[in-house]
């Protein structure tokens, strides 16, 4: 079959062929029709995520729509480390393969699941999010965060706080449900003071960080309470992703002296249960309401060009 194959850690997927795959128990063939270029999958692809196996050669993707041997369409995830979803056939684990609903894309749900699954999972399975309460998204202006916006005014945020650096998205973010936006784009101090304010005087109650790094010890500190008192509002700071670094320094009073709790959204984090039972919840809420999401499609044989080309904001989707 014709595949993108990834045969160095340090080189872009090639279009080329590589070996049929061929099911085993728990596991179903599926024609591929569409696959999303997500972080994870570049992180995969180049041996830095955790998830990573370290083996070589291999099909890059961890999700995609597709359709079974009996021409059901269903949205799915890879089986098997050696053959993901960037391939004309793969694999589907029987306890991760959801019927699509009828009015949705098959390119736009390849493009647009991964993302929101990893703020309505964090929510759901890591936050305990409860309707009423105030969202801060670290990191909205990408792909995840702008979805992140949408998904938690649409469960039914109080105040949904948007921070990033890209000053047109930030904007645009308010007309998506962002109550306040944040810019990244000060000094330190200052940024520091402005989400001290919003911690102490709106509230915070979850935070959904997509970038770690600096901008994560910033909010983390804007916590930090000085002075002793009785208690401290109690905030849950979910951490997604790590596009500004993968660590942080961490004051031992940020902890001590606030309620902050530090929890991680992911795959060993969220159980396979957890992260099913968000995409299915995703997909009826995009079917009543449709989500703002930017994507492009391209054929698998251009997989190589476009692999390191980046639209912020924009999802890649490939199509066999």
């Amino acid at each position: 079959m014709r595949a993108a194959v990834v045969r160095a850690f340090d080189a872009p997927p090639s279009y080329s062929t590589f070996a049929d795959p061929t099911p085993q128990a728990g596991e179903r063939l599926v024609a591929v029709t569409a696959a999303g270029l997500h972080q994870i999958v570049k992180s995969l692809a180049n041996g830095s995520h955790y998830g990573s196996s370290g083996e070589l050669p291999f099909v890059p993707g961890v999700d995609g729509v597709g359709r079974l041997e009996n021409g059901a369409r269903v949205y799915f995830g890879a089986a098997r480390n050696l053959y993901g979803t960037f391939a004309e056939r793969t694999l589907a684990g029987d306890k991760f393969c959801i019927p699509l609903p009828e009015g949705l894309d098959e390119a736009t749900v390849a493009g647009i699941a991964n993302p929101a699954m990893s703020s309505w999972v964090a929510l759901s399975a890591r936050a305990k999010f409860t309707a009423g309460e105030n969202v801060l998204v670290l990191g909205a202006t990408g792909v995840a965060g702008q979805l992140a916006v949408q998904i938690a005014k649409h469960r039914g945020a109080r105040r949904v706080v948007a921070v990033g650096r890209n000053p047109e998205a930030l904007e645009k973010l308010k007309d998506l449900g962002a109550d306040a936006a944040i810019s990244l784009n000060q000094d330190r101090d200052s940024l520091t003071e402005v989400l001290r304010n919003e911690y102490s005087e709106t509230g915070i109650d979850v935070v959904l960080d997509y970038l770690w790094g600096q901008p994560a010890e910033t909010v983390l500190s804007a916590f930090t309470q000085r002075g002793l008192r009785k208690s401290a509002p109690r905030v849950r700071f979910i951490q997604i992703g790590a596009s500004a670094g993968a660590t942080i320094n961490l004051n031992a009073a940020a902890l001590r002296s606030s309620g902050l709790e530090l929890l991680g959204s992911g795959f060993g984090s969220a159980s396979l249960e957890q992260i099913k039972i968000a995409v299915a919840e995703f997909f009826n809420a995009a079917v009543a309401t449709p989500f703002q999401f930017s994507m492009k499609t391209a054929p698998l044989s251009e997989v190589e060009t476009l692999w390191n080309r980046d639209e912020p904001g924009t999802r890649l989707v490939f199509q066999p």
